[in-house]
């Protein structure tokens, strides 16, 4: 069968098509031993048809010799060899010689986790017969993490709000691992609600926060564009005994990607090419869709001789009445 995408791999496993061979080439890793949690799922092998290794320390002689004999009372055998890339000479042969000739009845699944080793040393792809497929695990592209964390919501019955959505990827990142462990902290915390869409608040409590501590609230109002609740937002922290400077450099980090991203929006660059451009996060694509909205990148500029004079004042304690210089610093930014 050869090479297959992630989509017809996952169409084949939900409706219970399994090869004798599984080669997970990619760097995605926690992905890779989901699915291979759903193919166990799907064999639900016993103890006796099951064997799970890993490469840098299995006799491979041993695990080949099971992977050849027939299962025990059973229609299939299961076995999961992990980080493939670690193999020695000989036990990377011994391999590749069986994989030209798999056993039908053996479900045999290679974890391999090196992606720059396997596009240059092409041995164990080349050496699959017709019968194994090949299945790439990149990391997920900006596009698709969304689209992943709805997915294993869903699975549990779960909806999420938008802004919630995108605050989830804020606090947490693009770590799989993390996210999954938030999911199900998020599936525990709404079991007993009726309705059953994930909120902000929703994603602030399992975090540990509530909605007035979001760290992102006044990062996300300067992104916005808000001028008014970003003000509002300054304030608070300023009363509620956060440092100036800590406040400004909120701001500041803000400027310096909204100047990036303007000066590639000015440059002709739009949608992912100026996510990619810009350096964003995965889930920040709405602030390339938002770049016409922001200061020209003069206007920008000034505001961030502006931060670095006020930044120069704070640490030299020049500057008095830290409240009026912040505000100052955020109407210097978000006027248009």
């Amino acid at each position: 069968m050869g090479r297959v995408t992630f989509s017809q791999f996952s169409k084949d496993i939900k409706k219970g098509v399994l090869a004798p061979v599984y080669l997970f080439a990619g760097e995605d890793v926690f992905r890779k031993k989901e699915e291979a949690s759903k193919i166990r799922e799907l064999l639900a092998p016993d103890e006796f048809n099951y064997v799970k290794e890993d490469a840098s320390s299995c006799d491979m002689g041993d695990l080949l010799s099971l992977a050849g004999t027939a299962p025990v009372f059973s229609q299939r055998r299961l076995i999961i060899l992990d980080n493939a890339d670690k193999l020695k000479k000989a036990a990377l042969e011994a391999l590749c010689n069986y994989l030209s000739d798999p056993l039908e009845s053996t479900c045999f699944v290679i974890m391999h986790n090196d992606a720059k080793k396997f596009k240059k040393d092409k041995i164990l792809e080349e050496s699959c017969s017709d019968s194994c497929v090949i299945v790439s695990f990149d990391e997920l592209k900006s596009n698709q993490l969304g689209p992943w964390i709805e997915e294993h919501l869903s699975d549990k019955g779960l909806r999420i709000d938008p802004d919630a959505l995108i605050l989830l990827q804020e606090i947490v990142g693009a770590d799989l691992s993390a996210l999954n462990m938030e999911i199900e902290k998020l599936s525990l915390y709404l079991l007993d609600r009726a309705g059953k869409t994930v909120g902000q608040e929703d994603v602030l409590a399992c975090v540990g926060l509530n909605k007035e501590e979001n760290p992102f609230a006044l990062s996300n109002a300067v992104l916005d564009c808000n001028r008014g609740e970003a003000l509002k937002l300054a304030q608070k922290l300023l009363d509620g005994g956060e440092e100036p400077i800590s406040v400004l450099n909120k701001i500041s980090a803000c400027a310096l990607k909204m100047l990036r991203i303007k000066r590639l929006s000015e440059a002709g660059l739009t949608g992912a090419a100026l996510q990619q451009a810009a350096g964003l996060m995965p889930w920040e694509g709405r602030l390339a869709a938002k770049a016409y909205i922001m200061p020209s990148s003069k206007a920008l500029c000034r505001a961030v001789d502006k931060i670095i004079e006020t930044d120069m004042g704070f640490k030299s304690g020049a500057l008095l009445e830290p409240s009026i210089q912040i505000k100052g610093v955020i109407l210097a930014l978000l006027s248009r």
